[in-house]
């Protein structure tokens, strides 16, 4: 009655037509609503699972184990069941690093992708419906012949293209070539329509009950004007049809995905399929590769659910079954036998009981093959049909309007959603559980306070870290969504938990190993507790540094110095950073619990029992005074606060810059009594004046008040001032009185000079390197008494200041970078798909609600034509505003990639993640209507997810000092800005050239071979195969011709390069090792791109992909990359402009590579 008329009362003015939109708006709204209800009670069956699996409750599962299972499972299900779940066997259920290098670039299988044989099986349906399609369109014109233009404008635009092209647009109409006049005179597909639709389209919106299940077609002209306006922008890029047909394997995939009513007709002899048996096989034994992962999961599950040839499921045939064999036989050849946790075991302890395992399979049968059979029996009616104009008739036969019944799929719903409080009641992060642990020990009084700051300022709560071993229930569940996919019935999901509960059996030896594990994990959080505790206690003052020096003096007292010898030895496996100017080894936080956690191992005793009387030692022996325990923990809040300005900043360091003179200020007043004034400059090359010095000192940021006399200042070498020696010399210089020391540039020339009275504090800011990049600067010219002087532990804490802000700088400049990366991936992955519709770039930030764990700001999104549009302020998402959308923090949750639908559209969510594991931030490909992308799209999206998460590992191992810079490129000596947009581009090459390394030289032996002699009678027309043929010869000779110019550009002008039967001469063994050591940015490089660019120009990404060449794929992208890099090169000055963002509410367009910014 209430939602009545709350909706009554915004309704009272609507004209009849808004109120029929508003009203099928809020139909399709409520059925999207009842999809989060359907998926919330799936959610809630999966972590049941994960709990029954869980025998030793430490809160992880194994990941090889999982994956086994989900495969055996997968193999198992009826073929309309497969057309619904997702193949574990390939990406995302896979990784990254598990996928060979060769694989990855060269292998063309269309069988391999997440829904087997989809490009094989959307092709067969297109041809079913063009056909169909031009059948009613005849029918039509015979029916109306005086309205023949009107009809043929209302089913599909005639195209001014070539037939080739017009074959392109027709192809990529896919399934929205039916017109809506068909729709509205109720006509009905054929059976076969109905099968390829819904094993192909996306679904959609999700149904209410088993029966709407079946099918969701797509019926959209809007989809179909897009699709030929996007082929009209980019022709290169091919088309569907031009995919298909190449080397389909006829395997255990390719057949399962065929229509029952079509079996007979279309399935394959047994000796074709017994020609392309290689591909599954393939596939099957990819993860050898990962020894230590691999083993496991192809060996976790031996045949106990295998029975005859037959088998237990009625309709997976014999030759299926052989190739299942094929596939699966060297996980089926080593068994289990496992002494720790993680290691194969023996299958006897997986083996069902045979009267339960009957049992079981009997269950099992009858559930997929009643799924399967109501799949086949559904009406093929769209649930999420949305048209460009909607009238009272389609509103009344819209069947989303009509009344739902109170059940979901026949099961009643709580009200409650469970995944609203299920990380409270069922997640648990092990640094809580032993901060409580530790609150509990009297021992440790003194530090609990700490402890309870240490706990407050963790950066971003929530997010669990993704290792390649094991899932905690959150990743559990959401690789078991993925499997699953949202078109299956909760039947499947019922299925699934049975067959989990069944088969996820673990040794005893197993489960003594899984409580070791947890029990060390436990012990590592609560070490990393404890001494972050002791540090902050023993580091008073907030500089974030003790000396080695102080520290052994009190550690050699430990026992009254009985454990003197032991912790000498510990000494020798640490390397301590190098010594500071004046001699002192200064530990920072993490160098110093390392070093505790080394003397900790060399002394006697149990490692918990010995670590507790360690840091109860020193945290005794450090004794503080009240007002020194006040002011570190006042200290420590304003140094939180510079870190989270950072985090939660949106990429701009306007917020670290304001924090950072807020720390200084309120310190100087609170404990110096003092007014100060402070500004930072940063080093920058001096290319203006060279004459006054390599680089210059610029004024970047200061205090209000002196903002007229600083702000954007130089400061020269050859002009007076401290700074440059403090750059020199890497070390504090304080002047206590800077009217006597005549060596002091005063930026206030207006000043008289008796008022040149105050203190002057020059620190250096130093990266994770020790190298110096800047100067934090703090003087008391303003304050008013005469005595002034900085104080010791004023100076110690300021230096605290300097270092939390360049940790915090260099937080800000990593996401600053990862965007430049992000940036020029999506710009090449632009450049070879043509199916995705949007990029939206999220990055993860703390919450600044108490009730809530982190946030998402909308860094930037990217639209069909590779624009990029980067928010200055980016926008911030709240998880409790995201109902509809929660993709994208199940994605962070979990650091797994989410594959969902939202308002019709489908969504690919893959994570970034951080060196640690958890999520830093998210990419949300939205793919449109289509069901999933083209496998050579779905390749593609994999190879530049690969390389943006491997370049984003390095930058973040560079700015946190865990790994080296890497100068590959002569390029990469430039800015570091610039360097962070052409590190894509590196990557990829130094991929492409290591995969290229690995190929057979008979495949590039194979190339000149290629018969390229036209079978062809000279004055009858040529056929379809001689001209495809002679398509390839021109793709072969193109592609060679121009990876030629690159090392022979004299070439150009001989009279040789007309001549192919001379330029086969340059392919030998010196051109491939040319090719694999090529640096494209060196300086004596000189090529001729544009030549080069015209003889790749006519061939599209689609053409390469079906001409299915090993060789040719390679070359293909490495022509790509290597003219990429060449034309930034020529535009370093102005092709890379940093996109930080800053506080206004203004926007910048970036499109990668190579062009600039533009200011809106």
């Amino acid at each position: 009655m209430e939602f009545t008329e709350y909706i009554s009362s915004h309704i009272k003015d609507l004209k009849s037509e808004m109120f029929e939109e508003l009203l099928k708006h809020l139909c399709h709204s409520a059925d999207e609503f009842r999809e989060v209800i359907k998926a919330d009670m799936r959610r809630q069956m999966f972590a049941e699972l994960f709990l029954h699996c869980d025998h030793g409750k430490v809160g992880f599962l194994d990941r090889q184990r999982t994956l086994a299972l989900l495969e055996l499972f997968y193999d198992h299900s009826s073929q309309m069941l497969r057309s619904l779940l997702r193949n574990p066997r390939q990406w995302p259920f896979i990784e990254f690093e598990e996928i060979n290098l060769t694989e990855l670039w060269g292998d063309m299988d269309n069988q391999k992708h997440i829904y087997e044989g989809f490009d094989k099986v959307l092709l067969e349906m297109n041809t079913l419906l063009s056909a169909n399609h031009a059948s009613k369109t005849q029918s039509k014109l015979l029916e109306s012949p005086d309205q023949p233009k009107l009809n043929e404008q209302r089913t599909s635009t005639p195209s001014p293209n070539p037939p080739e092209q017009q074959r392109g647009v027709t192809a990529e109409q896919g399934p929205q070539r039916i017109s809506i006049e068909e729709q509205q005179q109720g006509k009905k597909p054929t059976a076969e329509q109905e099968l390829y639709i819904e094993s192909v389209i996306e679904p959609g919106t999700h149904t209410e009950s088993t029966l709407e299940q079946g099918s969701s077609r797509r019926l959209l002209t809007e989809q179909e004007t897009h699709r030929e306006s996007t082929t009209e922008q980019g022709q290169h890029k091919g088309s569907i049809e031009g995919q298909g047909p190449r080397r389909v394997s006829v395997s255990e995939q390719g057949s399962s995905r065929e229509s029952v009513a079509e079996q007979g007709s279309r399935r394959e002899s047994i000796a074709e399929q017994d020609r392309h048996k290689g591909s599954v096989a393939e596939q099957g034994s990819r993860r050898m590769s990962a020894a230590e992962q691999g083993s496991l999961r192809e060996s976790v599950i031996e045949e106990p659910y295998q029975k005859s040839e037959q088998g237990p499921y009625g309709e997976i045939i014999s030759e299926e079954q052989e190739d299942i064999g094929s596939t699966s036989q060297s996980r089926k050849d080593s068994i289990l036998k496992s002494t720790k946790y993680g290691e194969p075991i023996t299958s006897e302890y997986i083996e069902v009981p045979l009267q339960e395992k009957r049992s079981w399979e009997q269950t099992y049968e009858e559930e997929i093959f009643l799924s399967s059979e109501l799949q086949e029996e559904v009406p093929t009616l769209s649930r999420k049909d949305h048209f460009p104009e909607t009238t009272k008739k389609e509103v009344q036969k819209d069947k989303p309007c009509e009344p739902k019944s109170q059940k979901i799929e026949g099961k009643s719903w709580s009200g409650e959603f469970f995944t609203c409080n299920w990380k409270m009641k069922y997640v648990t992060f092990e640094d809580e559980e032993q901060a409580n642990l530790i609150y509990g020990n009297s021992r440790f009084t003194d530090l609990h306070s700490i402890i309870r700051n240490i706990q407050s300022c963790k950066e971003v709560k929530g997010r669990t870290a993704f290792n390649g071993v094991s899932f905690n229930l959150l990743q559990f569940v959401q690789l078991l969504e993925t499997f699953v996919g949202e078109d299956a019935p909760l039947s499947v999901s019922e299925t699934l938990t049975s067959f989990f509960k069944e088969g996820y059996v673990e040794t005893e030896q197993e489960k003594m190993n899984a409580l070791e594990q947890f029990s060390q994990n436990a012990f590592q959080v609560r070490q990393r507790l404890l001494l972050e505790a002791i540090f902050q206690k023993w580091d008073s003052d907030g500089s974030g540094f003790l000396d080695l020096k102080e520290v052994d003096e009190l550690l050699y007292t430990y026992k009254e110095g009985m454990e003197k010898e032991s912790m000498k030895k510990a000494k020798l496996h640490i390397q301590f950073p190098k010594p500071h100017p004046g001699h002192e080894v200064r530990l920072s936080s993490k160098q110093f619990q390392n070093y505790i956690e080394l003397v900790v191992s060399e002394l006697r005793g149990n490692e918990d029992q010995v670590l507790e009387s360690v840091v109860e030692f020193l945290m005794n022996a450090l004794e503080r005074s009240h007002i020194e325990s006040l002011r570190n923990s006042a200290r420590r809040k304003w140094l939180h606060q510079i870190q989270c300005a950072a985090e939660t900043s949106g990429v701009s360091l306007e917020p670290v810059y304001s924090e950072t003179f807020k720390a200084l200020m309120q310190d100087a007043e609170a404990h110096g009594n003092k007014k100060i004034s402070a500004h930072i400059s940063l080093l920058e090359e001096n290319l203006l004046l060279p004459e006054k010095g390599n680089v210059l000192l610029r004024n970047v940021a200061c205090t209000l008040d002196d903002a007229q006399f600083v702000l954007n200042r130089v400061l020269y070498r050859d002009m007076k001032g401290i700074s440059f020696t403090v750059v020199d010399e890497g070390k504090p210089i304080h002047v206590p009185q800077v009217q006597y020391h005549g060596n002091i540039f005063f930026w206030n020339q207006s000043r008289n000079k008796h008022d040149y009275n105050g203190s002057f504090l020059a620190l250096p800011l130093q990266d994770a390197y020790m190298r110096i990049f800047g100067v934090l600067a703090v003087d008391t010219l303003r304050d008013p008494h005469e005595i002034n002087i900085f104080l010791p532990h004023e100076i110690r804490f300021y230096q605290g200041v300097a270092n939390v802000f360049s940790t915090a700088y260099h937080y800000v400049h990593s996401r600053e970078h990862i965007l430049h990366i992000v940036i020029t991936g999506i710009g090449w992955l632009y450049d070879v798909t043509s199916s995705i519709t949007s990029i939206t770039t999220y990055f993860v930030e703390p919450s600044p609600a108490q009730d809530s764990d982190y946030v998402l700001r909308n860094m930037m999104v990217t639209g069909q034509l590779g624009l990029t549009e980067i928010h200055k302020n980016p926008p911030t998402i709240h998880r409790k505003s995201c109902i509809f959308r929660d993709f994208l923090f199940k994605c962070t949750d979990s650091s797994e990639v989410v594959l969902a639908s939202a308002c019709g559209e489908t969504h690919i969510v893959v994570p970034l993640r951080e060196r640690t594991g958890e999520a830093l931030g998210v990419l949300d490909f939205n793919i449109g209507q289509n069901r999933m992308l083209l496998c050579q799209e779905y390749k593609d999206l994999q190879k530049m997810m690969k390389v943006v998460q491997v370049a984003c590992y390095e930058i973040l191992g560079e700015f946190s000092g865990e790994i080296k810079k890497k100068y590959i490129l002569e390029i990469e000596n430039v800015r570091e800005v610039q360097r962070a947009g052409i590190l894509f581009f590196r990557i990829m090459l130094l991929e492409l050239q290591e995969s290229i390394q690995l190929l057979n030289s008979m495949e590039f032996v194979s190339l000149l071979l290629y018969d390229h002699t036209l079978v062809t009678e000279p004055n009858s027309p040529q056929d379809s195969k001689s001209m495809e043929l002679e398509a390839n010869v021109k793709l072969v000779r193109d592609i060679l011709k121009a990876v030629i110019l690159f090392f022979h550009p004299e070439l150009e002008f001989s009279s040789d390069f007309g001549s192919w039967d001379k330029c086969k001469f340059y392919v030998n063994k010196y051109l491939v090792n040319n090719i694999c050591a090529f640096d494209p940015t060196a300086k004596h490089v000189e090529v001729n791109v544009q030549l080069i660019d015209e003889y790749i120009r006519d061939h599209s990404r689609t053409e390469v992909w079906k001409f299915g060449n090993v060789v040719i794929e390679h070359l293909y992208h490495w022509i790509h990359i290597c003219s990429a890099l060449m034309k930034i090169t020529k535009q370093l000055n102005s092709g890379i402009t940093p996109p930080l963002p800053s506080k206004t509410d203004n926007y910048m367009y970036a499109k990668m590579p190579g062009e600039g910014l533009q200011e809106k």
